[in-house]
């Protein structure tokens, strides 16, 4: 619904100069050329001069003159109206029925832009009821869009009235289109931080300044010399085939283009901006062949990105299809303006409407797959980060308890340290290799099991296992303490629930300490072990502590307790 909706107003923009053109719809008639030299009220009187059955203009000679025969009905004409391009004077004469002529000559600077899109404008010199022809001659036209394109109009074409509101409102909402992607892109690079964000940045920001320089926009916002924009629009052709060709080089994904076609993108880049900045500097250096020339020159980049588009979708690129649907009427405007420009007996056509419609589709669907791409590395990104997320739980995680290992102890110190936990317990298993020898490892293993299940974390509790039978709880709070001895004290209880037959009661010894400022954890683990060897040595089932508040019934016990 969006793009027919974009088709239908593209529609109207492009009827919108034929529409206005119909105030005084005067095509010329006839057309002459000569020398910068020749006097032009002679060869406009001589009629063996003019050739009115022929219409392939040429601009082999210095001067091209175009012969607009006026009636005796309709409004009268203003203006000369025809498509931008490098020339350097435009003369104009006004022959009434009686032989009189006004003349006015118009520098190339002078031009002014017309509302019309692309178009400049010359004042007529005063024509009235008895005016019979309009000659307008053009000193070094350098296309021959000059002279096929010129009318001689009563309006500025589109420039008064409600329609030159409506199109102003037209082209002001598709370049509004053209923004969006740039603030989006915005957003997409904070993100990805790829080239190819920035490269689509810079395609858009082109389109979007062909379409105010070819448009009235510019006109009505600036109102620059005709041929300002003139050069412009080649310039910023140039960039645009540019940016173009690096936003494929970067957006197409690694290794779904062939190496060749892939290194030769950023010479065409180089290439474009080399043509269009010595085309936009030099117009005239080989004026009668120099735009078909430029024209031509654009054909091996047209083959290049055709080549990589065609390569990229078959080895399966999901880019290539974004970009191949998006670049599609550009290619077509190419391959007109190429044919067009190039082939003598054929009108030379810009494409306009199809090019406005290009430069929607274009934005439009490579916009879609950059979203697309950022969707999918964002979802590559979330599973890397998952699977390392895992691997790094897999590897700070003790496969036979579940419990967190060694590893995590030391990663986990700094933070749990701020967190507030400040003491540290580690347990020992009292004769757990005579289980082991007396019952075997399965049964061992699930002993460790149900030690895990006994001294389970809490919200103020971490438990780790250190390796064989020894555990270590980081814990935090004042009864921190207290905490420790009611898991060391829930040990045989519960293996003997989980593990039965054992023959005997599975008990542990316990070191508790609490940190000291800065310590770290190597020497606090040196003091809890320590206390863990003195109760081991007075008989086990024991915990000795460095902690205040220790005793089950809550008293002071001293420095060094000892609970059994």
């Amino acid at each position: 619904m969006a793009v027919s909706l974009l088709m239908a107003i593209l529609a109207y923009l492009g009827a919108v100069p034929a529409i206005a053109a119909d105030f005084a719809d005067i095509r010329s008639a006839c057309w002459a050329s000569g020398g910068l030299s020749d006097d032009l009220v002679a060869m406009a009187r001589s009629d063996e001069r003019w050739s009115c059955a022929d219409r392939e203009f040429s601009i082999d000679a210095e001067r091209a003159l175009l012969r607009f025969d006026l009636g005796p009905d309709g409004p009268l004409p203003r203006y000369f109206l025809s498509r931008r391009s490098a020339l350097e004077a435009v003369h104009l004469l006004a022959i009434d029925q009686d032989g009189t002529v006004r003349q006015s000559t118009i520098p190339a600077a002078a031009l002014s832009s017309s509302m019309v899109g692309g178009y400049f404008k010359a004042s007529l010199p005063e024509v009235t009821r008895v005016t019979k022809q309009i000659v307008v001659a053009i000193d070094l036209p350098s296309h021959r869009m000059t002279l096929e394109k010129a009318y001689l109009a009563s309006e500025d074409a589109a420039g008064d009235g409600a329609g030159a509101s409506r199109l102003l409102v037209i082209v002001s909402a598709l370049a509004g289109m053209l923004v969006m992607p740039l603030i989006f892109n915005a957003a997409f690079y904070q993100v990805l931080r790829k080239p190819f964000v920035l490269w689509h940045s810079a395609l858009t920001l082109s389109l979007l300044m062909t379409l105010l320089v070819s448009s009235n926009i510019s006109v009505v916002l600036f109102d620059p010399p005709a041929m300002t924009l003139s050069w412009m629009t080649t310039v910023i052709f140039g960039a645009t085939v540019a940016s173009g060709t690096m936003f494929t080089y970067s957006f197409i994904e690694s290794g779904l283009m062939h190496p060749v076609l892939r290194r030769m993108l950023p010479y065409c880049a180089v290439w474009a901006i080399f043509l269009s900045a010595l085309h936009a500097a030099f117009p005239f250096v080989a004026r009668p062949v120099q735009s078909s020339a430029y024209t031509a020159a654009f054909a091996p980049i047209l083959i290049v990105f055709i080549l990589s588009m065609i390569d990229a979708l078959r080895r399966g690129s999901r880019a290539a299809k974004f970009q191949t649907v998006g670049y599609t009427p550009m290619v077509f405007v190419g391959l007109t303006r190429l044919v067009t420009g190039v082939t003598p007996w054929f009108h030379s056509a810009d494409a306009m409407l199809m090019f406005y419609a290009g430069c929607l589709c274009e934005v439009l669907f490579t916009t879609l797959g950059v979203a697309d791409r950022f969707m999918t590395m964002k979802r590559e990104r979330d599973r890397a980060r998952t699977e390392a997320y895992l691997l790094e739980r897999l590897s700070e995680t003790d496969p036979l308890t579940g419990l967190f290992n060694r590893r995590a102890i030391e990663r986990q110190f700094a933070r749990l340290r701020v967190e507030g936990f400040d003491t540290l317990a580690v347990i020992d298993l009292d004769h757990f290799k005579a289980i082991n020898d007396l019952n075997g490892h399965a049964v061992g293993d699930a002993v460790l099991k149900a030690v895990a299940s006994a001294i389970e974390a809490g919200p103020d509790v971490v438990a780790y296992r250190l390796g064989g039978e020894e555990f270590v709880l980081f814990l935090r709070g004042e009864d921190a303490g207290i905490e420790a001895e009611r898991r060391r004290q829930a040990i045989p209880a519960i293996v003997a629930d989980r593990v039965p037959g054992l023959g005997r009661p599975v008990t542990a010894s316990m070191g508790v300490a609490r940190a000291l400022d800065d310590e770290g954890f190597v020497k606090l683990y040196e003091r809890a072990d320590k206390l863990l060897y003195e109760a081991k040595s007075a008989g086990r089932n024991r915990t000795r502590t460095a902690v205040r508040s220790i005793a089950a019934s809550g008293t002071l016990r001293g420095e060094r307790a000892t609970l059994a």
